[in-house]
């Protein structure tokens, strides 16, 4: 399974520098490098571990003071790359959880041990585009399965102190769904 590694600047022009010295530096495969709100860059790929940390490692060195925030998850849950940007609408809709966090790392961290922790789908992770640098995840799933979800992402030690707020709505009325696309 892939390992993911994000990296976030806060000066554009070092992070295009540094998404450079990532892609060249192991066999990585770049998900997204983009500019954010409020004007951050991030930086997210993906591969075997230790090229992830290789090209971290090289994308850390070039960006030196303006890495705001970085990670590498191994063995990240293939639904925390597919959700990354783009909302998933799953078949199945039942309770919905959200877990709000001021850092776009902690939301990462979070969504990989709440997808980890219970039977639930990924609806959608928001990196920081539009929304003032902070990040949201969005899940469905039975009541019980998006509680302790949520309890897991929410309690991860590399989420610690990011938290904004969360949520469980056991019984969501079902025009939220189409709203979270």
């Amino acid at each position: 399974m892939d390992s993911i590694g994000f990296l976030e600047f806060n000066s554009i022009a070092k992070g295009i520098e540094a998404a450079d010295a990532v892609i060249k530096a192991a066999d990585v495969h770049l998900a997204f490098a983009k500019a954010s709100c409020p004007g951050k860059y991030y930086l997210l790929f993906h591969g075997e571990v230790a090229a992830v940390q290789a090209s971290l490692d090289a994308g850390a060195a070039i960006g030196g003071k303006h890495v705001v925030d970085h990670c590498v998850i191994p063995r990240v849950h293939p639904q925390v790359i597919k959700a990354i940007g783009m909302a998933n609408m799953p078949e199945y809709n039942g309770a919905i959880g959200v877990m709000e966090f001021y850092s776009v790392t902690a939301s990462i961290y979070g969504a990989d041990a709440a997808v980890k922790a219970a039977d639930v789908s990924l609806i959608d992770l928001r990196l920081g585009t539009g929304i003032g640098g902070k990040s949201f995840v969005t899940l469905t799933g039975d009541v019980a399965a998006v509680t302790e979800s949520i309890r897991c992402g929410t309690t991860t030690p590399n989420a610690e102190g990011m938290l904004v707020s969360s949520v469980v709505i056991p019984n969501p009325a079902p025009e939220l769904f189409q709203s979270l696309l």
